[in-house]
């Protein structure tokens, strides 16, 4: 039950009765009705719970009666019926100034009714009072649900949820921006107290009070929503109302905007990080500004990762595909789970994910999930260079020429994967101005033991050798990539061994290997049909990767 004093004596038959003092009390919740039968019913009183007594225990003394009124006072008691016509014909001018000093509300009850007809006339009035509200709840929620598939601009959406709702309504954003107000309340006064707890609560002032419930993305509170309710107490289906107006706007604010955070600081930060590359903007002010709005990206080890579309076409369709490729990143389950930055550059979009080393090639296979689902119709796949892990900011502008670099060399070397990292490309860029005559040389060397040979057994031993280089001398790893037997694998790496003079247990032997390959590839690449490194023709038939 939660009625006024004053509005429960508006129910029938209560309404026959007279507030004879305490008037200053009149809008104290009654929660519930009991009847006094036991000198110590003090001892049981709740908070907010109306006495009713035919006063027969405190007849005969007046002081009595006045210990017991400020006892009910005490407890929180929302008001004292007494009956008269029993014990009392009158209630004595005491007892009433005592509850006037103290707003405590004293009625005067009418004798030809029972407290059960009281009693039956309040719970009454309250189902008839609930069954109202409730109606009116599920009404709403209908309405929400309308609105809830609907995708129009969040300005037009803020105001049909308040029309909906029927109070004044404002939305405050994560960092404390006022993003909506339909109350005569000033936004200066609203965000007084900022930052707010997050959890349901009631904020009140001397002119106004809300109901302010917090808007949630997963774990993560996306800003708040206050609804300018002037009753005294809500029921909880019109909580649960208020709960269902804030997932609604929780969602439509994370999916249609992501968030106004990302449409105002990450554009901002974006823009100055652009500058920073482009302009020379002292790195510290791209630092001051993300420690300012709490963009933690710099306070770890991070990457820069620079994706682009091998097949531009002309600019406007360029900058259409990166934004979408850029919406695609931002959207994606596990790119999202990485907390990157993203940047449309000339050179493509440009990705800064911190990275603190724990889950090596996580970001490689993220990235590869998210392109690996694109279609031709979408733009077919992209292709994207990793940088080195960074741990200062002033290494940024190193991170981002290191993917300019990456992203060149696989281009030029029509790179198959759509990931690449600058820690295997990093040798062929050191490597990039040495001789063709050179390059010939040294592959001649370390891998003029194959010629002459068979050109199937050549390529097969090739193929093997380069495969086991690619994972690092790991043979098991090497014999799941060629689909083969690790004994197998065992001997080809073997008599390589024999053949070319190598020792695989040495590290300078290993390196000398890695660096013939990456030379193969680039004379590959300028010299299409003749003998690459002294080697015979049927050498081109191998696997070049």
């Amino acid at each position: 039950m939660y009625f006024t004093v004053e509005q429960a004596l508006s129910v029938y038959p209560l309404s026959e009765a007279r507030l004879v003092a305490g008037r200053a009390g009149k809008s104290r919740i009654v929660r519930s009705v009991n009847v006094m039968d036991a000198p110590d019913i003090t001892d049981w009183i709740k908070e907010g719970e109306m006495l009713f007594t035919t006063a027969y225990l405190i007849k005969d003394e007046i002081h009595t009666a006045m210990q017991l009124i400020e006892r009910l006072n005490q407890c929180g008691s929302s008001g004292l019926g007494i009956k008269l016509g029993r014990f009392w014909n009158a209630i004595p001018d005491e007892l009433m100034d005592k509850a006037d000093d103290l707003g405590f509300p004293l009625i005067e009850l009418p004798y030809q009714f029972t407290f059960s007809d009281q009693m039956k006339g309040l719970f009454r009035a309250e189902m008839k009072r609930n069954t109202g509200v409730l109606q009116d709840v599920l009404e709403k929620q209908v309405r929400l649900m309308r609105f809830a598939l609907k995708s129009d601009n969040i300005g037009q959406l803020f105001d049909d949820v308040a029309a909906v709702i029927g109070y004044p309504m404002a939305v405050v954003g994560s960092r404390g921006q006022m993003l909506y107000n339909s109350s005569p309340v000033p936004d200066g006064e609203l965000l007084a107290n900022w930052p707010w707890p997050t959890h349901h609560k009631w904020m009140k002032s001397q002119s106004w009070q809300a109901f302010c419930v917090p808007l949630m993305k997963r774990d993560r509170c996306t800003g708040f929503v206050l609804f300018f309710n002037p009753q005294l107490f809500l029921s909880s289906m019109e909580e649960s109302l208020y709960s269902q107006a804030a997932e609604l706007l929780s969602f439509h604010m994370n999916f249609n905007v992501e968030d106004y955070f990302e449409l105002s600081v990450q554009k901002d930060f974006g823009l100055l990080l652009k500058r920073y590359l482009r302009h020379g903007l002292p790195v510290e002010q791209v630092v001051d500004y993300a420690r300012r709005w709490e963009i933690d990206l710099f306070e770890h080890s991070y990457r820069c990762v620079l994706t682009w579309f091998p097949q531009d076409g002309f600019a406007g369709a360029r900058t259409d595909r990166l934004e979408k490729l850029k919406n695609e990143f931002l959207s994606h389950a596990r790119l999202q789970q990485l907390n990157g930055m993203h940047i449309l550059m000339e050179e493509g979009l440009l990705s800064v994910f911190p990275d603190d080393g724990k889950d090596e090639g996580r970001l490689e296979s993220s990235l590869y999930a998210c392109m690996s689902s694109r279609t031709v119709a979408e733009g077919g796949m992209p292709k994207a260079a990793i940088s080195s892990r960074k741990k200062k900011p002033e290494q940024l502008l190193e991170a981002f020429d290191e993917c300019r670099q990456t992203s060149r060399l696989a281009a030029e070397w029509g790179a198959d994967s759509p990931v690449v990292k600058y820690e295997t490309m990093d040798l062929a860029i050191l490597f990039e101005h040495v001789s063709k005559e050179r390059m010939e040389a040294f592959c001649d060397r370390w891998l003029g033991g194959l010629t002459g040979k068979d050109p199937d057994y050549a390529n097969e031993m090739l193929h093997t050798l380069e495969t086991y280089l690619e994972q690092d001398g790991q043979l098991n790893e090497t014999a799941k990539k060629l689909f083969i037997h690790r004994n197998t694998a065992t001997y080809r790496i073997e008599k390589l061994s024999e053949l070319l003079d190598v020792d695989f247990k040495k590290m300078n032997d290993l390196l000398r290997l890695k660096i013939a390959f990456m030379f193969r590839r680039v004379l590959k690449r300028e010299q299409p049909a003749s003998t690459v490194a002294g080697t015979d023709s049927h050498w081109q038939k191998g696997r070049i990767s």
